[in-house]
């Protein structure tokens, strides 16, 4: 590990909450082509809803409001498709989205209420519309740009046949760059410079596993870094991500291992035959049963990275590519509730995938892409101030941020642990089970007659001796604290 290893500490306070561009608020001001999807239709793999980035500068406050410090975006640059995976222009902001007028205007207002905007940096793969690549297509072997991506033979093969040029996952709307292409290489580095000089506050970096060139994110890092220190670099790293946590690439990544065991001990076995994402076989180990070894693979996952690291994650129960939590679990909002208490209290920076805090549902994608609803009527109300409530006490607390971490005891379906930092004592518990379970937990904290607040509803907790005694409903938790915050 790099001796000088730290992250953002802001990453460490912070309250991410992810947004697909075009499903999450479309503004009149920016004019639109006529042919759009209904907002409210059950979206499909090429259709378009609008959405776009003034509308969600016209609903920061609604974020503001819910607690929300950072934003993490999917996409926004120039391209042919919704998610906009399929790169066209890294120096335009997409004219669907309102252009680089919306987004300065987004991230001016973003950046007045405190709240971060964290890019996706696309750099493993670019587009047939990216203009290199089209050069190719329109110039063939005769292209100067030849070298920019790995070429097998002519035709290409672009849009029918076989591809004859080396694309991610063989699609071949999504050609490979030639990373060991210095031109390249200095193309990408100019990217992730140009956009943090324009103002955002970091980088999420799209399989970036898939760039294997020597020392390219080492570089990226140090790029990123010299424009602004406290930038965040996260990746998309499904899987054991030691290798890039060791100080020199990034500061954390989009933490699905801990995703895994939230869906298996919260939604059930079911889900370990019925996974949706691309990398389901990476995580098998991660499944769990009961509430020790859902103990065992949380704890496991503080351990396998440098504090630093940890602090930088960015959790999530769900997102873009997976089916959406509530959707995973049959629609059972007491186990969405639960997982969303060890989220907003576990190490790292909690994520919320835009609508999970009203209930929104969707299967595989594109259907867990589906138009936020603005319509209050359709809101679960009660389940936006739980998650309202969870982010205002993890961000009253100390312990709940930067405070060590220790299992109290796991049993069966239920679980208590402990966090800790100077002053601050937080101690969550949960009930994992359709039984009304009465929790003994020993607290070596203490040693008399003290009591601990419910921060939930208040209610003061006395603690006999040393000896929590707690009763919980089925399928509930709760959080207690000693902390004066």
């Amino acid at each position: 590990m790099s001796a000088n290893f730290q992250t953002p500490k802001w990453v460490h306070d912070a309250v991410f909450y992810q947004i697909f561009p075009d499903r999450f608020a479309k503004s009149a001001l920016v004019e639109k082509p006529t042919h759009l999807e209904d907002w409210d239709a059950p979206p499909t793999p090429y259709g378009f809803k609008g959405g776009d980035l003034l509308g969600v500068t016209e609903h920061l406050d609604y974020l503001q409001d819910l607690g929300i410090t950072a934003i993490y975006f999917t996409p926004i640059f120039q391209s042919a498709s919704n998610h906009r995976y399929h790169t066209h222009d890294y120096f335009k902001v997409d004219p669907l989205l309102g252009g680089e007028k919306a987004f300065q205007t987004l991230l001016k207002e973003a950046h007045r209420r405190n709240i971060r905007i964290v890019l996706d940096g696309v750099f493993n793969h670019a587009s047939r519309g990216f203009f290199q690549f089209n050069h190719i297509l329109e110039c063939g072997k005769q292209s100067p740009y030849l070298d920019w991506f790995k070429i097998h033979g002519f035709p290409l093969n672009a849009y029918e046949g076989k591809p004859r040029y080396e694309c991610w996952w063989s699609i071949p709307a999504l050609p490979t760059f030639n990373h060991a292409n210095p031109q390249v290489r200095k193309f990408i580095m100019e990217v992730g410079r140009y956009w943090l000089e324009q103002g955002i506050d970091g980088w999420r970096l799209d399989v970036p596993f898939e760039v294997k060139e020597p020392g390219f994110w080492e570089e990226f890092r140090s790029v990123v870094k010299s424009v602004n220190p406290e930038a965040y670099i996260t990746g998309e790293i499904p899987w054991d991500a030691r290798p890039w946590l060791q100080g020199n690439q990034f500061d954390g990544v989009m933490n699905y291992l801990l995703t895994y065991s939230l869906w298996s001990f919260f939604g059930g076995e079911h889900l370990q035959e019925d996974l949706v994402g691309h990398w389901r076989s990476h995580g098998p180990e991660y499944f769990v049963k009961d509430a020790e070894s859902f103990a065992q693979q949380i704890t496991l996952l503080q351990n396998l990275y440098p504090l630093p690291a940890v602090q930088a994650q960015m959790n999530l129960l769900d997102s873009h590519d997976t089916a959406r939590f509530l959707s995973l679990v049959n629609g059972r909002k007491e186990a969405l509730r639960l997982a969303a208490l060890v989220l907003f209290t576990y190490p790292g920076a909690p994520t919320i995938y835009y609508g999970d805090e009203i209930g929104m549902e969707g299967g595989k994608d594109p259907d867990c892409r589906r138009g936020f609803p603005w319509d209050t009527s359709r809101w679960d109300m009660d389940l936006r101030n739980y998650f309202k409530s969870l982010i205002m006490i993890r961000k009253s607390h100390p312990a709940l941020r930067d405070g060590s971490w220790e299992i109290l005891k796991a049993e069966n379906q239920w679980l208590a642990y402990a966090r800790k930092h100077e002053n601050d004592y937080v101690v969550v518990l949960l009930n994992n089970s359709p039984q009304t379970n009465f929790l003994e937990v020993t607290l070596k904290e203490f040693s008399g007659e003290e009591s601990l607040k419910n921060l939930l509803n208040g209610e003061m907790v006395k603690i006999e001796g040393n000896i929590l005694r707690y009763k919980l409903a089925p399928y509930s938790g709760t959080i207690l604290s000693q902390g004066q915050y």
